[in-house]
This record gives C-alpha cells, structure tokens and sequence, in this order.
C-alpha cells in the first residue's frame, strides 16, 4: 500500500508539472502584453518617447523579454526571480492579477470558501439521496414507482440548470420570499462565528437546493443501472435460492459489487462539479465562488489569475483520481492495489 501510494503521489507530481508547462504556453500563446495592460493609462500623459522607455523598462521588470520557458521557470519558482529570489508558485506566489491589482492569493481566498462550501454541501446531499434511491428503483424497477422516478429524472436531466436555477429564483425567492435571490452573506453585515456561518448558509441554500436537484437525476440512473446490471447476475439468483433475506441480498451482495462502477461515476461527477460544473449556478445567483472568478479573470484576460485557478482545478482532479483507485480496495477486496 505506502509503495503505490509513493508510486501514485510521484506520478501525480509528474503530471501536474506537465500541465502546468501546457498549461502556461498555451495561455502565453493567446495575444496578451501585460506590461502594455498597466501602461495605456499613461499613454496620453506621458510623451511618446518617454511612455516607449518605460513601457520597454517595465517589460524588463516583468521578465517578458526572456524566453518563454525561462518564464515558466521562474513562474513555478525553479530559478531565481528577477529580483534574485526564489518567487514562484512553490513559494507561495501564485502571480499578480491585473484586474484586481493585488496578489492572486488575496483575491482567491473567499470565493474558494464558497464554492467549497457550495460543493461539498450539495454533493453530501445528492449522495445521500441518489444512492438509496437508485437502489430502491433497481429493486422495484418498471413499477409504478420506479416509472414515476426516471419521468422526473429525465425532466431534470433534460433542463438547462440556468432555467432550473431562474425557476427555483421565482417560486422560493419571489413567491414564497423564503431565501435571497443571490449573493453569499447580507450585504454589509460583521457578522462572526456560528452567526457569520449561518448567513452564509441562508445565502446558499437555494444554489445548494438547485445543484442537488440537477444532480439527482443523472446519478440516481446511474446506480439503478449499476444496481439493475448487478441483481441479474447468477450468483444474486444463487443468493435468493438459498433462502437469504432479501435486504441481505441487496446490501451484503448486490450493493458491494454494484459500487465499484458506480465510485468511479460518482468521483468523476464531483471533480466535475467542483472544478466548473457550479459556473452556471454561481452566475445564475451572482455567487462569489472560484467558477465564477475563472470566468470574470478569462473575459478580462487575466491570465496569472486565470492560471493559478486553473493549476487548482488541476490539483483537485488529480487528487480526486487518486482516490478513486484508493476506493476500490475498499469496495472490492478483490483488487489489491499492493500487487
């Protein structure tokens, strides 16, 4: 186990440093001078020839003259900055935003605790529901209750989770007044402890609601189909003609192996939502969470914030991968990741 687990964390470390190389040429690529961002204001108050030495003079500063891997370099922190310091992301330094005019690490701060907070909450929730329901339509599948499901399942799947979050806007906003239509707290409140988390509750709980009813379709199938597949097999008929109980049958056999597929959707379910998939719901609530900061820094051409963001997503998949393969030694004995 601890030598996968050293063979696992230096493949994932292998990676992210690919991505990170991929991932800053390819935003180098895009047509961006950052240098020239900060210096068109002054164009207009500073002679030609003046604004042309500073703007060169800053360019300098900024490293932007050397070459792009020499840039790269220094932007993780293998070499020295320009001022003789080791600055980069393995330092701490995750970059300047230019649109913010502060460092990434003082803008990313508030909108990560709401996306996380976001995520988490909503995926606990859909699990707990999806799971036992996808089981309950395996079982009881093509009855009455079971069509009634998959109907509404489907209906959810199909909509476009911005008119599902306009819908629930105006039916527990507007109508019955009982959540705000957006935001993450009241404006302008101190709020601090229980108190301060509590708001920020109340401001969440209509996207949380919205993101669990989005998700319940698409994983409910997905375990019935896995659960369904499972109590056709021979040894589940085999179980039944022993005498077993029936919920031994379903929990104790069916539900084990059923699992094993179904862990691999619902980690790649969650890193989906969580690196991106709330971007519409964030949108759609005026919600300050890291999607929606993406999004604002991509528009405006922000690229160290945008990378630093997406260095992030990046670690989050990889991390979530990881423990997926960890999850199958726990749901299958079978599989020892140790051979």
């Amino acid at each position: 186990m601890k030598k996968y687990l050293l063979k696992r964390i230096v493949y994932l470390i292998i990676v992210f440093f690919v991505v990170s190389l991929m991932m800053y040429m390819i935003y180098n690529l895009i047509p961006s001078d950052p240098a020239l961002v900060q210096m068109e204001p002054l164009r207009k108050s500073l002679k030609p020839d003046e604004w042309t030495r500073q703007y060169q003079e800053l360019r300098q500063k900024l490293g932007l003259n050397d070459p792009l891997i020499v840039r790269y370099a220094r932007w993780m922190g293998f070499i020295r900055d320009m001022d003789g310091t080791f600055n980069g992301m393995l330092q701490g330094n995750f970059g300047y935003s230019i649109s913010y005019k502060r460092n990434v690490t003082e803008i990313v701060g508030v909108p990560m605790q709401n996306s996380i907070i976001l995520n988490l909450v909503s995926t606990i929730i859909t699990l707990a529901l999806t799971i036992p329901l996808g089981i309950y339509c395996a079982v009881h599948a093509r009855k009455a209750t079971d069509n009634a499901i998959q109907a509404f399942t489907v209906v959810g799947y199909s909509l476009p989770t911005f008119l599902i979050g306009i819908l629930f806007i105006y039916i527990f906003a507007v109508l019955l007044g009982w959540f705000p239509t957006g935001g993450a707290k009241t404006p302008g409140s101190t709020y601090t402890g229980a108190m301060e988390f509590l708001d920020r509750m109340h401001y969440l709980a209509l996207p949380i609601i919205v993101l669990v009813f989005t998700g319940l379709a698409g994983m409910t199938r997905t375990v019935r189909a896995a659960m369904m597949d499972t109590l056709s097999q021979d040894y589940i008929r085999t179980a039944r003609a022993k005498g077993l109980k029936e919920k031994v049958v379903i929990y104790s056999h069916a539900w084990r192996n059923a699992l094993l597929p179904v862990s691999t959707s619902i980690m790649g379910w969650m890193i989906g939502v969580f690196t991106g998939g709330s971007l519409v719901i964030e949108n759609t609530f005026a919600l300050n969470g890291t999607g929606r900061l993406y999004w604002a820094a991509l528009t405006t051409t922000d690229y160290e914030l945008v990378l630093a963001m997406q260095m992030f997503y990046t670690l989050v998949s990889l991390v979530g991968v990881l423990l997926t393969d960890l999850s199958y030694t726990l749901v299958d004995p079978r599989v020892r990741i140790d051979k």
